[in-house]
């Protein structure tokens, strides 16, 4: 029977010896405390706090005679076991972990995540707020404690309440905690804590014009929890703060494919704004928020020049149309409107040699080169600009 015992706890401390360790045992905030109780009896004991990410944690429990001492420690003993999950929490794990060295002397004791649950059994013995109790009169235990228990859901702390079974000699306990720190969940990012980034995306104002809102979401709190531990996250000034959340929500719409989206939402703020004759915020926006950040297309210089225009800033107009006509030089529409800016800049020769190129061809399905142009005149004149030069151009539409 022991040499098949023997043979089963090779074959599963094997297998777990190879597991895929997604952790580490973390012997430096491991706890171990060494206390004289005397007969009949009860203490706590306060472990070191576990740290975050803690998904499990091993503790060992010897109750020693006088002058007895351990041979071995629990952090050399968990050397052996690299991954409390899977197979190694089964009896691999209890024969590696149950120390051999005890004396006769015996205990009970019960596990408490919260202070005021501790000191009741400290005064008077009651157990029913514990989250883990061991009735049984023991002189050595140890277990591992998994995710599943009450126990790490008031992360960092963890009181054991002892009280001795003994009726006239002190007795010694030596109580010895390895928590178990999973490396993903070691960077503090719970489900409450990943709510407080969706109140983040809420605040984000071109998120309601993505086609792909939830898709950005996850994007988004990946990226966060990718580059930041909570705690590094939370300890943000607020100009840093919002200066990552900025730039991970551009790098989320760009990983998503949804920039379109993004830039239809950038060119309808500045329309509003054009809409509102407040021309020079519309520039604005349109420089800072798509030309500075390199993502200006043919139809934005357009629509600075269009503004351009409107302000008698002719210089900057030729200049904005000239760059959309270099974007798409296919689309007639731009290189109608660099030739109108010609003529505000007094660049008639210019303007009429591409008149004459395009004169026989439409803008779009409905609309010809001419009738587009002088519907151009005709607006330009209506917002009080001169259009006096462009009657040398209507002689050779004409």
């Amino acid at each position: 029977m022991n040499k098949l015992l023997y043979l089963v706890s090779a074959l599963l401390f094997t297998t777990s010896f190879f597991a895929q360790k997604d952790g580490f045992w973390d012997k430096e905030r491991a706890t171990t405390k060494e206390i004289t109780l005397s007969a009949g009896k009860r203490t706590l004991i306060k472990t070191e706090d576990l740290p975050v990410g803690t998904t499990e944690f091993v503790y060992r429990i010897t109750v020693l005679d006088e002058n007895q001492k351990l041979t071995s420690s629990l952090v050399s003993v968990l050397k052996a076991i690299p991954d409390p999950t899977g197979i190694s929490q089964g009896t691999a794990g209890a024969i590696h972990l149950t120390s051999a060295i005890s004396g006769d002397d015996k205990c009970t004791f019960a596990l408490f995540q919260e202070a005021n649950a501790a000191n009741l059994f400290l005064k008077e013995g009651k157990t029913d707020r514990a989250c883990w109790e061991q009735k049984e009169k023991v002189n050595k235990d140890a277990k591992l404690i998994s995710s599943s228990s009450l126990c790490l859901t008031n992360l960092p702390n963890l009181w054991f309440g002892f009280e001795s079974q003994n009726w006239v000699m002190n007795q010694k306990i030596v109580l010895e905690v390895v928590p178990w720190v999973d490396y993903k969940a070691s960077r503090g990012w719970t489900k409450q804590n990943k709510k407080e980034l969706e109140a983040e995306i809420t605040r984000l104002d071109f998120v309601s014009s993505l086609s792909k809102k939830e898709i950005f979401s996850g994007e988004f709190i990946d990226l966060i929890i990718g580059k930041y531990k909570y705690k590094e996250f939370k300890d943000l000034l607020p100009s840093e703060k919002a200066n990552s959340i900025q730039n991970l929500a551009i790098q989320a719409v760009q990983n998503t494919k949804q920039m379109n989206d993004f830039l239809e939402f950038k060119r309808k703020t500045a329309w509003d704004f054009y809409k509102k004759n407040q021309h020079q915020k519309a520039i604005d926006y349109i420089l800072k928020e798509i030309v500075d950040n390199k993502w200006a297309q043919a139809k934005d210089y357009s629509a600075l020049g269009d503004i351009y225009i409107e302000t008698k800033q002719f210089v900057k107009a030729k200049e904005s149309f000239f760059k959309a006509t270099q974007l798409d030089n296919n689309q007639l529409w731009y290189q109608l409107k660099y030739a109108n800016a010609l003529v505000f800049n007094e660049d008639i020769s210019e303007a009429k040699e591409i008149h004459k190129k395009y004169k026989s061809n439409n803008i779009d399905v409905k609309t010809s080169w001419i009738q587009q142009a002088k519907f151009d005149i005709d607006f330009y004149k209506s917002k009080g600009l001169n259009v006096d030069d462009f009657k040398k151009i209507l002689r050779i539409l004409d």
